[in-house]
């Protein structure tokens, strides 16, 4: 297996103990300093599997080849009762994991499909729009779900009501969201640094959920940023307070989704969580990606995000890939279409004709990139309205066209990294366990 470095001790991951100096590189608060910075390098400048870097795929040669030899894992990865093979999740993403792209990812491949983020609070207030939200295929096993909160009584609220009203089989919580509007109110990435309040959410969550067998599990993040990291002590808490797994975004809140994923701290996450499995997020962008994170980092699954993003198929890669097949060669542009065409199919029994070809849209440039289709038709791509137009264009295309390796890598945007909004006087106590005042969002439905 290949093994990771820690990037300041040079220590190999696979030696790492609790309180050993890479555990207490992720340690509560840290002291300082970046690990996701560090870069391990070879003779010749280049990154050395096992070094944050070597999320990155390079095309053909030496990398390509020792992609190709890595083994797919033997185990099966469950929450609670239920197998996920392959370990395969797909992470909520707002506006994009609805009912209709959930189908159209898992007609690709097994795994685990988690529906769009709800707002706890929306949802016990029963929205409309959260209401709407919350529905799922009738094949559609298990049922997973993903709550944000940041009380612990509206969070116990709303997955009794998961409970009562059979909505779901899993819950996943979100902590791990960067966007200012949640930060600024305590939620999303910044809440685990509040250690006794992020526990008695999960806590909540789990009394509530663990009478009708329903698994609770937890996203987060490293930590708010390079001086506030956070993860291993989530990582524990979550596990103590019943937590059937945990998931780690290599990044921090700060980063947003620039720069790299720093793996190696799923992997001293791995050490620290012993009696859960523990999933790993980010840069995930290819089959292999998934396999050398596994390999890498000793994880027991992966979370697949932005890399799915005009591209469903890559759960069909993945499928193969822990399988131990060959990975099939990415779709032609009539294959593409196709893809395409069923998309918009789901979106208009979900939403309405009109409502869901607006709703693909946004999706046109991910599944467009790097074919060279034109700028007008392009454009015309992301003004459809009816499946009629939608037809019309697809008709346009060269079907023919070979998948282009430009359209591989990262996906998705990635913006900057930036100062996280927090509320006022927020890092001063991380043991406080008071609610911030107004920090329930307001219910909009998600």
């Amino acid at each position: 297996m290949i093994r990771i470095r820690c990037p300041r001790a040079g220590e190999r991951a696979a030696l790492i103990k609790p309180g050993s100096c890479c555990a207490a590189h992720g340690a509560f608060p840290s002291a300082g300093g970046s690990a996701s910075r560090a870069r391990a390098r070879g003779a010749g400048g280049e990154p050395v599997f096992g070094g944050p870097g070597a999320g990155r795929v390079r095309a053909g040669g030496q990398w390509a080849a020792m992609t190709a030899t890595l083994p797919a894992p033997s185990t099966t990865l469950r929450i609670g009762q239920y197998p996920v093979d392959p370990p395969v999740v797909l992470a909520p993403m707002a506006g994009i994991t609805n009912i209709a792209f959930r189908r159209l990812c898992r007609e690709y491949g097994a795994g685990l499909y988690v529906c769009e983020m709800i707002t706890s609070r929306a949802l016990v207030e029963r929205h409309p729009t959260t209401m709407r939200m919350v529905s799922f295929d009738p094949d559609e096993r298990p049922r997973s779900m993903q709550l944000y909160g940041v009380d612990p009584d509206t969070m116990r609220r709303a997955v009794q009501m998961v409970v009562d009203e059979d909505l779901a089989d899993h819950v996943d919580m979100n902590f791990g969201c960067p966007v200012p509007k949640v930060t600024r109110k305590g939620g999303g990435a910044a809440l685990p640094y509040k250690r006794r309040l992020f526990g008695d959410i999960v806590e909540a969550a789990v009394t509530a959920a663990e009478p009708a067998g329903i698994p609770v599990t937890v996203k987060y993040r490293v930590g708010i940023d390079d001086e506030h990291l956070t993860y291993l002590d989530a990582g524990r808490i979550a596990e103590e307070r019943g937590a059937k797994a945990v998931a780690l975004h290599g990044r921090t809140a700060a980063q947003r989704y620039s720069g790299e994923a720093d793996w190696s701290a799923i992997a001293r996450l791995k050490e620290a969580v012993r009696t859960i499995p523990v999933l790993g997020n980010g840069d995930i962008f290819s089959a292999g990606d998934a396999l050398r994170m596994m390999s890498e980092t000793g994880c027991d699954g992966v979370v697949v995000g932005r890399g799915c993003l005009g591209r469903p198929w890559l759960f069909r890669d993945l499928q193969a890939a822990f399988a131990g097949e060959p990975i099939p060669e990415g779709p032609d542009l009539g294959g593409v279409a196709r893809v395409i065409r069923r998309h918009a199919e789901l979106l208009a029994d979900f939403m309405g004709e009109q409502r869901g070809l607006r709703d693909l849209r946004k999706h046109m440039a991910q599944y467009l990139r790097g074919f060279p289709v034109g700028s007008e038709l392009r454009k015309n791509f992301g003004l459809v309205s009816s499946l009629a137009q939608l037809d019309d264009l697809l008709a346009q295309l060269d079907h023919g066209m070979p998948f282009p390796t430009d359209a591989e890598g990262p996906r998705g945007r990635q913006g900057s990294p930036g100062k996280v909004a927090l509320p006022d006087g927020w890092l001063d106590d991380p043991d406080d366990d008071l609610v911030p005042s107004g920090a329930e969002l307001d219910h909009n439905g998600g």
